[in-house]
């Protein structure tokens, strides 16, 4: 595991330690969480747009805009 440097105001670190603190975990194991959630946001987004791209190959509209109700029925 590499470790990293960050900076930040001195009170919100320590609110963050203090809500770890009551959460019985660390700053250090929250951050590598959302580091890890971080990341993998991206790569479902990426996903996602390739997904819609692939599909958009076989889905036509003909120009027309559906409304709400439309798109929603089932």
């Amino acid at each position: 595991m590499k470790n990293v440097t960050l900076s930040a105001d001195e009170r919100l670190i320590e609110a963050a330690r203090k809500r770890a603190r009551a959460e019985h975990t660390t700053l250090n194991a929250e951050f590598r969480r959302w580091l890890a959630d971080y990341t993998g946001q991206q790569g479902q987004a990426a996903h996602a747009r390739e997904v819609i791209e692939r599909l958009q190959g076989y889905v036509r509209t003909g120009g027309r805009k559906f409304s709400r109700d439309e798109l929603n029925e089932r």
